[in-house]
This record gives structure tokens, C-alpha cells and sequence, in this order.
């Protein structure tokens, strides 16, 4: 497994493209938790902080997939880096006038969400140019997935950490700054500044006239919405259990068990169509979501919350191969970007119903959305197999103008049976 991830990060520029995607995802993974301890340090109700940290996220989801396509129209340095200073400097705005007035401070969090650049899609779509071999670049997918779960696990605990130190003005304007230093190091690097997008065919959907993508999108839907239903069904059980403290542990364990699931996954090469895998480990998912129901003592609860996290890097790197060969030519980066958001969105939605299900039913109806949503997800990809087995971007590796410093053509995989 280290020897298979050790290559990836060895090879040329590899490991600062992924360091500095990271980092400039930083004021991405922190703004919810930064944005709620703001308010409440400037006195405003939970409710304010709540309402912020939502304009935030929908703006987010809008910005992400729109800001994608441009990147694939005119390349990543013009694209990401001007993106990254606008957010940074919308939450800055907000961090310095405060909450009075009101309509100011929704502007520039809705700026701020809007304007975050697409480095997780744009990352993806430099692998293919930077690492060449086809199963180096599926390993790298998952490199990814995991390092996402490691971010999101850190990320909260810079907020704090700064919020101790100085205050929780300070974390918005120290995490966005560092951000827009993560965006630059990726937009100067020679792989960055090289990249092309394939030549596009002119078309108002974008990425999404592909059928097949639509389907992964639906499918990652109800994925984004089983995990956002188990945030919300594991606060009332942690009521009972032991209070914040077994909260914390468990969404610290959901994050430990995706991030032992992805690198399990990337450590080696699977037989079969990535389509057909995908399939395989969403009914894992789904299945591994089941025993949650059980609410055994705390530290049971612990290790199968971990159990149900195994399998969800995992799926995310094989849908990440999937976009890669079902995206319409010349729209990789938007389209790794509608996968981003329509996640992101499921989470959304899933937090969103599920308070009211747990409301009426308590823990136990909670954590059998996480479930319900998972089978829909199953559903919806075995209802539709033979249109995700029909990929657009099925040319073999081979040269193209865009990805290749030598300009040599986007490398795109074949559809054949290693993935």
C-alpha cells in the first residue's frame, strides 16, 4: 500500500499539486464552523450563524460547477487564482465590517461561497498529465479521497486552534489567506500553467448532456444525503450516550473509517469495469449503514460508525474514474465539479430532513435514513447500468493539446477492464 501511494507522491510535481489543493480548500472545509463561531463571538444567535452558514454552502454549490466550466474555457491560472482572492477577500469583508448590518455580511458570505475556486475538480483533471499511467491515476483518485477525509478532519481543529489563539475574526482572515496561498502554488506550477481543456463542443448544458454523468449525479445525491442524515441522527443518540464527547468521536470515526477504506482501495488494481465495481460498493455502503440502527453502548456505536464509513472513499474514487470517462470532451473540470456539488448538496439535504425525522421518530428512524437514502443511491445505479456502461470518453491514453506541457493531447482512458 506505501509503496503504491509512495509513488504517486514522488512522482513530479504530485505532491504539490495535492498539498496545495489541500491547503487552498482550507477556508472551503472551515467556513461552517468558522463562520458559526464568528457569530457567536460578535453576539448573534444561533440562528444568524445557521442562516450564514447556509447561504454559504448553497453558494458554494452554484459557484463551483460555474467557475469549472471557465476553468475549462480558459485555463486554471485565469480562472482559480483570481476566484481565490475574490472569496478570500469577500470573507474578509465580513470578518472586518461584522454583522451590522445584516445585508452586507449575507453579500459577502454569499461572495465568499460563490467564488471558491474548483482546485478539488481542477486537481483531477491534471492527474491524467502529471502521472500518465492509467493505474497510477486511478491510485491518485483515491490519494485524493483520502486526503479530502484528512482535511476535513483537521480543518476544523485549525478553527479552534486559531480561535484560542486569537479570535475567531482572526480564523476567517489567517484560514482564507492561507488558502489563497494553497490556489497560488497550484496555479504557478508548470503542470497547472500548461494544462488545456480538450476542444469543446459548444453546448448550454455543459457537462451535463451526458447521460451518463447525470446518472452518477443522481446516484451521489442520496450518497451526500446519507452521510448528512447521520450528522444529525448521531447528535440525540451522543445525547444519551455521553454527550458531545461520543459525538465527537463518532463523526471522527466516520472520517477514520473512509480514510482506511480509500487507501485500501487505491492500493491496488480491481478487476471488472469501474461502473460495475461502483454498484458493488454502494450496496457495502448502503449495507454497512444497517447495523448503525442496533444504538449498541458508546463504544460499539464508535466502531460501527467507523465500519460505516469504510466504503464511502472508496465509491467517491471509483465515481471518480467514472466522470473522467463519461465527461463530454473539453468539460473534465466542470464536470468533476457537478460531483462536488451535487455531494455537497446531498449533504445538505440530508442534514436538512433528517431533524425533522429524528424529531418524530428519534435516533433510531435518524439512522435509518443513512440506510434508505444509501439503497436509493443502489437503486438508482442498477436501474440505469446500461446507461453508465455506455461512456463518452472512451480514447485511449494518447496525445492532445491540453494536458501536455509538449502538447501532446488530454489523455483519456480507454473503457477497458482495468480501472
Amino acid at each position: 500500500m506505501a509503496a503504491g501511494y509512495l509513488e504517486i507522491l514522488t512522482a513530479r510535481h504530485a505532491a504539490r499539486l495535492l498539498t496545495g489543493t489541500l491547503v487552498g480548500r482550507l477556508p472551503c472545509a472551515t467556513a461552517a464552523i468558522a463562520v458559526v463561531l464568528f457569530v457567536r463571538a460578535e453576539g448573534g444567535t444561533y440562528s444568524l450563524a445557521g442562516a450564514l452558514a447556509a447561504v454559504y454552502g448553497v453558494a458554494n454549490a452554484v459557484g463551483q460547477p460555474l467557475l469549472g466550466r471557465l476553468v475549462d474555457l480558459h485555463g486554471q491560472p485565469r480562472v482559480q487564482l483570481p476566484a481565490a482572492l475574490a472569496s478570500a477577500l469577500a470573507m474578509a469583508v465580513f470578518a472586518l465590517a461584522g454583522l451590522d448590518p445584516l445585508p452586507p455580511a449575507y453579500a459577502a458570505v454569499a461572495a465568499a461561497g460563490l467564488f471558491t475556486p474548483p482546485l478539488e475538480g481542477g486537481l483531477r483533471a491534471l492527474w491524467p498529465s502529471v502521472l500518465r499511467r492509467e493505474d497510477q491515476v486511478h491510485t491518485a483518485y483515491a490519494l485524493d479521497a483520502v486526503a479530502q477525509e484528512v482535511m476535513f478532519t483537521v480543518g476544523p481543529l485549525l478553527v479552534t486552534v486559531c480561535v484560542a489563539l486569537w479570535s475567531a475574526q482572526a480564523a476567517l482572515l489567517v484560514l482564507n489567506g492561507v488558502g489563497v496561498l494553497g490556489a497560488l502554488s497550484v496555479v504557478v506550477s508548470p503542470p497547472s500553467r500548461a494544462w488545456r481543456s480538450a476542444p469543446r463542443e459548444a453546448h448550454w448544458l455543459g457537462a451535463l448532456r451526458s447521460p451518463g454523468l447525470l446518472v452518477l449525479l443522481g446516484a451521489f445525491l442520496f450518497v451526500g444525503m446519507a452521510l448528512g442524515s447521520i450528522t444529525v441522527a448521531s447528535v440525540p443518540y451522543a445525547d444519551e450516550h455521553g454527550g458531545d464527547a461520543v459525538y465527537g468521536w463518532m463523526m471522527a470515526a466516520l472520517g477514520l473509517g473512509a480514510l482506511v477504506g480509500g487507501m485500501g482501495y487505491g492500493a491496488r488494481q480491481w478487476a471488472g469495469t469501474p461502473e460495475r465495481r461502483l454498484r458493488v460498493l454502494v450496496a457495502f455502503l448502503a449495507v454497512c449503514y444497517l447495523p448503525l440502527m442496533l444504538m449498541p453502548g458508546a463504544v460499539a456505536m464508535v466502531a460501527l460508525t467507523a465500519l460505516a464509513g469504510v466504503f464511502l472513499a472508496p465509491s467517491i474514487a471509483c465515481a471518480f474514474v467514472i466522470v473522467d470517462r463519461h465527461a463530454p470532451r473539453g468539460t473534465v473540470t466542470e464536470a468533476f465539479s457537478w460531483l462536488v456539488t451535487t455531494f455537497t448538496v446531498g449533504a445538505s439535504v440530508g442534514t436538512g430532513l433528517a431533524g425533522p425525522v429524528v424529531e418524530e421518530g428519534g435516533a433510531l428512524w435518524g439512522f435509518a435514513a443513512p440506510a434508505v437514502a444509501g439503497a436509493v443511491s443502489l437503486l438508482v445505479l442498477l436501474v440505469t447500468g446500461r446507461v453508465l456502461a455506455a461512456p463518452v470518453g472512451s480514447a485511449v491514453v494518447a496525445s492532445s493539446p491540453e494536458n501536455d506541457p509538449n502538447r501532446a493531447a488530454e489523455p483519456r482512458f480507454s473503457s477497458g477492464d482495468r480501472a
